[in-house]
């Protein structure tokens, strides 16, 4: 509930701005994010994926195989609706609105993900991932997700649709993270050896959202070197919480 908690907020934002994002404050946003998703991917996910691992060369093997199993899975699912996220020629406002509504949908499926396997592994009383790094996590996707709640509700509004409506969309883009956590959380309760595997494949799918769509749409942005300013903030504030909460 946390991370759908920061979609909330950033929807909300609506009611409070004009009807157009200014350009470097979408940069900031943007790099901001994928600098937190990075720093997530890495700190709350790969490193105790690692740490629940075996010994020697076996180690590395839940990490890296479950983190391209889900760097592989977002892809194909990116493929599957045709780079959602990417203006197409010829799309009106509207259809590129719900492009990028239903593409931060799809990509908030990994982020619950991620918070349920976390708190997941802690229940399970693993001392590399305790309740407060998976709360650190947590609380560092609802931070990223503060823009992407903005992103989808601002559009709508511009589209001359009304403010409890665009609130509301940009709102239930963020539902799927409490839904895909709770799943998880399920699962990994049931079949607890493949923990390592759940964390570095949530990792992965993070890291693609990263890559493919957050580092190229801050990097076409009218001020790309914000969007780097952004990413530096965003891993940094992510790395003092995950370090600080540890």
């Amino acid at each position: 509930m946390i991370p759908f908690a920061g979609t909330v907020s950033g929807a909300a934002m609506v009611f409070l701005m004009k009807n157009r994002i200014n350009d470097w404050v979408r940069c900031i946003l943007t790099g901001s994010a994928a600098g937190v998703m990075t720093a997530a991917s890495v700190w709350s996910l790969l490193l105790p994926s690692l740490e629940l691992s075996g010994s020697g060369f076996m180690k590395a093997v839940p990490a890296s195989s479950g983190f391209l199993a889900g760097f592989a899975v977002l892809l194909c699912l990116d493929k599957l609706v045709g780079r959602i996220i990417t203006k197409r020629s010829g799309a009106t406002v509207s259809q590129q609105t719900f492009m990028t509504a239903l593409a931060v949908t799809l990509h908030n499926i990994p982020e619950g993900m991620a918070v349920g396997v976390a708190f997941a592994a802690a229940s399970g009383g693993s001392a590399d991932m305790t309740f407060p790094c998976a709360a650190a996590l947590a609380i560092g996707i609802g931070i990223q997700n503060f823009p992407e709640g903005a992103i989808v509700s601002m559009p709508l509004k511009s589209d001359g649709k009304p403010r409890l409506r665009a609130f509301a969309a940009g709102s239930l883009s963020g539902i799927v993270e409490p839904v895909a956590g709770g799943i998880t959380v399920l699962i990994a309760g049931i079949v607890s050896v493949i923990m390592p595997y759940l964390l570095s494949f949530a990792a992965g799918a993070m890291i693609y959202v990263v890559a493919a769509e957050l580092i190229p749409q801050g990097a076409g942005e009218k001020h790309p070197d914000v969007a780097v300013a952004g990413f530096a903030f965003g891993f940094t504030l992510m790395m003092i919480l995950d370090t600080v909460m540890s």
